[in-house]
């Protein structure tokens, strides 16, 4: 197992979640591979996505069809948003983009978490890599240090 799924089982176990972490031969570093390779649906995946509020670091927790709303975490955190680049984002969390997961980062980040993902019985986020990821229930999410549900994404267009 590579150092950074250990610490991602290791912030698991530290904030009492019983879990699996699964590791694939192939990607699933998007939210459409995730899908693919548990088989579940995208809306079930977890996007974890790295932003700048001014200089503090939040982190945006996104169901894999939705977008997350800069001018909503803006409301939010009362800061301009920016993404973060690869660099800022490895250096914050200690992952890769890919692999980052919801908890177990270098540096604790404010979380806000996508009300989208509440509607599933299991979601699934990543585990450190690019290619492992674990089940977590979304009421364990919502327990996870530092989580805020909110609405954060850009509404969907109705089809």
């Amino acid at each position: 197992m590579k150092a950074s799924v250990q610490r991602v089982v290791t912030a698991l176990q530290e904030a009492g979640i019983e879990t699996e972490v699964k590791e694939f031969a192939a990607s699933t570093r998007t939210a459409e591979d995730a899908a693919a390779a548990i088989g579940v649906s995208v809306g079930q995946i977890v996007k974890s996505l790295v932003f700048l509020a001014g200089d503090q670091a939040v982190l945006a927790l996104v169901s894999g069809p939705n977008r997350a709303d800069t001018q909503k975490l803006a409301q939010l955190t009362g800061s301009t948003i920016t993404r973060a680049d690869a660099d800022t984002v490895r250096k914050l969390t200690g992952f890769a983009i890919g692999g980052v997961p919801p908890l177990g980062h270098a540096t604790p980040l404010k979380t806000f978490c996508d009300r989208d993902l509440l509607q599933y019985d299991v979601i699934w986020a990543a585990a450190g890599t690019p290619n492992a990821v674990f089940a977590i229930t979304p009421a364990d999410l919502e327990r996870l240090p530092g989580v805020q549900v909110a609405d954060i994404c850009v509404a969907q267009e109705l089809q």
